[in-house]
């Protein structure tokens, strides 16, 4: 089954029919929101909000393991993240939609992994890859059969939040090898991971990062609402041919 996280501009799924609400409690705590169940096509899926239906949840402060439990618990095997994300790479301007390929951590948060405590035991997982590459051919085909387009490739730079990034962090990212920036890969993608669910991240380039383009003396808040306007609407286009 299905799963889509949808991130900043996408609190609802709106296309799902037979909608239903359900609350899932974890032993890591309460997840962002309700789960919400749903159709499209016949096909069932699941929606979570990330930052909580009223955006409310700042990414440091997201129980991520409580969300990708209950995920896991209700039958999940595959989770497509959204993300707004700032572009770093000249090619990656505002609107850009894009499949990245690679996580680099730069975050200070606990809890992350669910491999903790006295009565676990020390495991490691394999995370050459963090990224399921046949759910990523599967976003691509969805996306070609509606006329869009996903870049293919970039490495996402995963920063604590919820502060925007200076200029100066940004071109240190730039030199460790990201393309992208933004706040809520991890540790999502490595607890998805953990417990063997396929996971892809579809990105959303909402803004230049700072120091960038039209970020060089700051970063709109405006122009990133106008952006993601537009594109969340092509973001769900995709979702909706997702097979």
């Amino acid at each position: 089954m299905l799963a889509i996280i949808g991130g900043s501009g996408m609190a609802m799924f709106d296309e799902m029919v037979d909608r239903r609400r359900q609350v899932v409690r974890t032993p890591y705590g309460d997840p962002s929101c309700p789960l919400s169940f749903g159709r499209i096509d016949g096909h069932e899926i699941v929606f979570l909000a990330r930052h909580g239906y009223g955006h409310t949840i700042a990414p440091h402060q997201i129980n991520y393991r409580a969300n990708l439990w209950a995920l896991d618990a209700t039958g999940v095997t595959d989770v497509v993240s959204v993300a707004t994300v700032g572009g770093i790479r000249p090619d990656l301007a505002p609107g850009t939609l894009l499949l990245p390929d690679q996580i680099i951590d730069y975050t200070h948060r606990g809890h992350g992994t669910f491999f903790e405590g006295p009565d676990q035991p020390v495991t490691h997982i394999d995370f050459t890859q963090p990224y399921d590459s046949t759910l990523r051919d599967r976003l691509v085909a969805a996306a070609g059969s509606v006329g869009e387009t996903l870049l293919l490739g970039a490495t996402y730079g995963c920063t604590q939040g919820p502060r925007l990034e200076t200029a100066a962090e940004i071109r240190r990212l730039a030199r460790d090898g990201c393309d992208i920036v933004g706040m809520t890969a991890m540790p999502e993608a490595a607890l998805a991971r953990e417990l063997g669910i396929s996971y892809a991240t579809l990105a959303v380039v909402a803004n230049h990062a700072a120091g960038i383009g039209d970020s060089v003396g700051g970063v709109s808040m405006d122009d990133i609402a106008r952006v993601l306007e537009g594109a969340i609407g092509r973001v769900r286009t995709i979702l909706r041919a997702l097979r």
